[in-house]
């Protein structure tokens, strides 16, 4: 394996006993890890985490700790083989690493957040939790900044996440213990060559070898190895056909944890045929699992919460075994949920009154019920409950399959928080999934408190941020929601996480002012709130208590999705009303000045104000998005209209709304714009942001092409009739290259040929690369035909000619965005056609801020763009050997 050259080659087989590699290890479902206690030239403690069939391994010089406080270097080494993960015992003094080497903790990892842990090692920050017999869970591993830029140097640190595993102080006590965890042998009994080896990880028969040294070239690396019957609740979920095929014949163990299905965030429910709607409750999602009359309670984390909820607890006891998913909540006068009073309830340790209800059964006795459609669990769900629980504390959650829309009203009317949509075919999957979704009658959001005000030495308001990207985002204050009850319990836990600095970062971060008291960015709060300033602001926003369930790292920014997740969604008509007493609200973003004019009109003799492009934004956002996302992305802005002053802005600056995500590139101090979410479009609207001009990189990765785009630029003199031929002409060249492209107007007078490109290494080539094989192509067609074709920029050469510009395939180059509008009369807007489509009759001043919307519903332009992505490499290759022929 090319993966353990380099620890292949620092190693003399012959004389250690290392594993040489060549040794198989049986898959296993979940990723373990490994801490040797490796004392060679310096004492160190080796981490190694399973990814790809090797362990990646860091020195960590230190050791780990417990205390997030403590950064403690990490020096990355070479790839090991997996057989490593059973090595204790000497490596010869004159050999690479010699010394003692003790088997320190192991167990499994998983990697926490949003991305792959390939991509966040890519990326220099690398979370996971630990679930071994010493360590326990969130870590984050962070790349050290001068090491960022592909250097020689591979140091990182090692930092403990707040969690209920961490400690304030002495993190490193956890390293007093000098027992091996697989043999209970000390460092100097280990070196001394005495005592049992180790037993190797998950093996079931207990090995006896008469020295200190494991010898993988003995066979116990091949031995078969098989998952414990109780999986530790931070670890990822066994699947279900693993879980049902791991003892053919055999009864399925219950699993200790699994993970919960989450739902999507979308703004209105789905009203088609093949979903059900429940109501959304305002409490804690818990986990109950009821195994030989024992009940146990975890938080979606797989925090165990049992104590907390005693009186529950007990009401399931001696039930069947059995997985239930549900949510715990306090119940109001009426019956409604109310989570202030849970928030009550758990602090005064008064929770015998409280519901659980039960939505999904995940397994009834031995039987893994996760792959049956939604609607046969609920209906054993409801059977188990009608037959066993009492009905008052432990209740079965009913389900509607009128019309979402319908539910949403209803439950709205009831001061409900908002409704739950679920596929009834669809299996339970454990994370984020688009089978359910959720749909909120007032706008709530999980904040970071970062500070507290006081007016006249009495409380005010919380300061709070949301976590997006490295960054610690100010979203404003929650002034309102605070009975005296509230604050005073809330007053202690503030004072015990005080800071001397603010923990805010980035643009907008608020500056220190009397009364205002910084926090640690540690407690967790959950608001409701009237939508999102034209800034990125939460406005009136309302406190309605802290969540113990969720790490402070884990709050993002949560906005709502488009319901209809299609390669090529519909429009969304606009949704707000005119804008009264001088502001509007467009996707829950505030505008100011509405009415402000932005063209003087769209072709139709009436102008097009700043509302109207909030709403053109929100009607055109969910096709447009996958097309910017991930991208830095420049404006074209005329705060004061078309007719005013105009300006290009790549960069972040004061007052940028934190709607946008901010993006550093290689190269540039300064931080760039990104659009990630539908809201930031009618941010930019606020701003007057007409123009949207993305980098035509891959998502996610400014250093690699993700596109290219031939612009059609014609010069006096030139029919929009020789620009049409021109596009097919380009296409034709590209098809023969084994390129697919797809067409669409500029909203001006040419036309853009755009070619998705593929991602993986042998797909891509560097910018360079790209811009000379845009060159090239551009420029054999020109030489064929001079006298309509052109591909030097310089205007004396363009009369009657097409300017075939290559340089939009440069690494900061732009181009502009299918469906952005112009900053050019008539409110023109580029938009995205199909092939049928480019022919003599095609008119490009139709496609107006006001006519795309209607328009976009009826075209199927550009379906299959992303799978339709081809390889520049193999291009290039197939373009270089028709020069050769010619």
């Amino acid at each position: 394996m090319e993966k353990l050259k380099a620890y292949r080659q620092k190693r003399d087989f012959e004389k250690t006993k290392e594993p040489d590699g060549e040794a198989s290890v049986a898959a296993s479902n979940r990723l373990r890890f490994v801490i040797q206690k490796h004392d060679a030239t310096r004492l160190h403690y080796d981490l190694r985490l399973e990814l790809d069939g090797v362990f990646r391994s860091w020195a960590v010089t230190k050791g780990p700790s417990l205390d997030p406080g403590d950064k403690r270097l990490a020096v990355e080494v070479e790839d090991h083989p997996l057989p490593y993960g059973d090595f204790e015992g000497t490596i010869p003094k004159g050999q690479y690493g010699g010394g003692t080497v003790q088997l320190w903790d192991r167990g499994y990892w998983e990697a926490e957040g949003k991305l792959s842990p390939e991509r966040q090692l890519e990326k220099g920050e690398l979370k996971f939790a630990l679930e071994g017999e010493r360590l326990h869970g969130s870590f984050v591993l962070v790349r050290m900044r001068h090491d960022r830029d592909g250097g020689k140097r591979t140091n990182w640190l090692l930092i403990k996440h707040r969690d209920e595993h961490a400690v304030e102080s002495h993190g490193d006590a956890v390293l007093a213990d000098d027992k091996s965890v697989a043999s209970g042998r000390s460092m100097a009994t280990i070196a001394a060559g005495k005592g049992r080896s180790p037993k190797p990880f998950m093996l079931e028969d207990d090995i006896l070898a008469p020295d200190a040294e494991w010898d993988s070239r003995k066979g116990l690396a091949a031995d078969e190895r098989h998952e414990p019957t109780k999986p530790a609740s931070k670890s990822k979920s066994p699947s279900p056909k693993a879980l049902a095929s791991s003892k053919s014949g055999a009864p399925v163990a219950l699993p200790a944890f699994i993970a919960p299905q989450l739902c999507r965030s979308i703004e209105r429910p789905t009203n088609g045929g093949g979903w059900v709607h429940e109501i959304k409750f305002d409490g804690y999602r818990i986990q109950m699992r009821i195994d030989a009359g024992k009940v146990t309670l975890k938080t979606r984390k797989g925090l165990d919460w049992t104590q907390k909820f005693g009186a529950i607890a007990k009401a399931a006891k001696g039930l069947p075994d059995a997985i239930i998913d549900g949510e715990i909540v306090a119940l109001d006068g009426h019956g409604s949920p109310d989570f202030a009073a849970l928030q009550a309830a758990l602090s005064e340790n008064k929770t015998d009154d409280l519901v659980f209800f039960a939505f999904d059964m995940l397994f009834d006795k031995d039987t893994d019920l996760r792959e049956r459609p939604l609607l046969r669990r609920k209906e054993q769900l409801k059977a188990y409950l009608e037959d066993h629980a009492d009905g008052v504390v432990l209740r079965y959650v009913e389900h509607f399959e009128t019309g979402g829309d319908a539910v949403l009203k209803s439950a709205c009317k009831l001061s409900l928080e908002g409704i739950v949509s679920k596929a009834v075919d669809a299996p339970y999957v454990s994370g984020r999934s688009d089978t359910w979704t959720k749909s909120k009658c007032r706008a709530g959001h999980e904040v970071v408190i970062g500070g507290w005000s006081t007016t006249e030495g009495k409380f005010r308001s919380l300061l709070v941020g949301v976590n997006r990207g490295s960054q610690f985002v100010y979203v404003g204050r929650v002034g309102t929601g605070y009975s005296a009850a509230k604050v005073d319990a809330l007053l202690p836990r503030l004072k015990a996480v005080t800071a001397k600095a603010s923990p805010f970062t980035g643009v907008g971060a608020p500056k220190r002012e009397p009364g205002v008291t910084w926090l640690k960015p540690e407690l967790v709060a959950e608001i409701e709130f009237a939508g999102w300033t034209g800034d990125g602001m939460v406005r009136q926003a309302a406190f309605k208590g802290l969540r113990e369930d969720k790490p402070a790292d884990e709050v993002e920014t949560e906005l709502p999705a488009d319901p209809a997740d299609t390669q090529t969604p519909e429009p969304r008509p606009p949704s707000r009303a005119r804008g009264r007493g001088g502001r509007a609200d467009v996707m829950g973003v505030s505008i100011s000045h509405p009415d402000k004019p932005l063209w003087p009109d769209a072709e139709d003799g009436r102008p097009v104000s700043k509302q109207d492009l909030a709403e053109y934004f929100e009607a055109v956002g969910a096709w447009l998005l996958p097309h910017i996302k991930g991208r830095p992305c420049s404006l074209v802005r005329t705060p004061d209209g078309i007719g005013g002053e105009t300006f290009f802005q790549r960069h972040a600056g004061m007052g940028t709304s934190n709607l946008f995500e901010l993006v550093r590139v290689f190269g540039d101090k300064k931080p760039y714009l990104q659009i990630d979410r539908i809201e930031a479009l009618a941010a930019a609207a606020q701003v007057g942001g007409i123009e949207l001009h993305p980098w035509n990189c891959l998502p996610g990765d400014p250093e690699t092409p993700g596109r290219l785009v031939f612009d059609l630029d014609p010069g006096p003199g030139v029919t929009f009739g020789d620009v049409i031929d021109a596009a097919k002409q380009m296409r034709e060249r590209l098809e023969v290259l084994g390129l697919v492209s797809f067409c669409k107007t500029t909203g001006g007078k040419g036309l853009h040929v755009v070619v998705p490109l593929a991602s993986g290494k042998r797909a891509t080539v560097d910018w360079p690369a790209a811009k000379d094989f845009a060159r090239r192509v551009c420029a054999e067609l020109a030489s064929e035909e001079p006298s309509r074709y052109v591909i030097n920029m310089s205007k004396r050469l363009r009369n009657g000619r097409i300017f075939l510009d290559y340089l939009r395939n440069d690494r900061m180059a732009t181009a502009v965005a299918p469906l952005s509008p112009r900053a050019r009369p008539g409110a023109h807007a580029s938009m995205p056609l199909t092939w049928s489509q480019v022919k003599a009759d095609l008119d490009p001043s139709r496609f107006t801020v006001r006519t795309l919307p209607g328009l976009l519903k009826k075209t199927k332009a550009w379906e299959g763009y992303d799978d339709a992505a081809g390889s520049i490499a193999d291009a290039i290759k197939k373009l270089g050997k028709r020069t050769e022929a010619a």
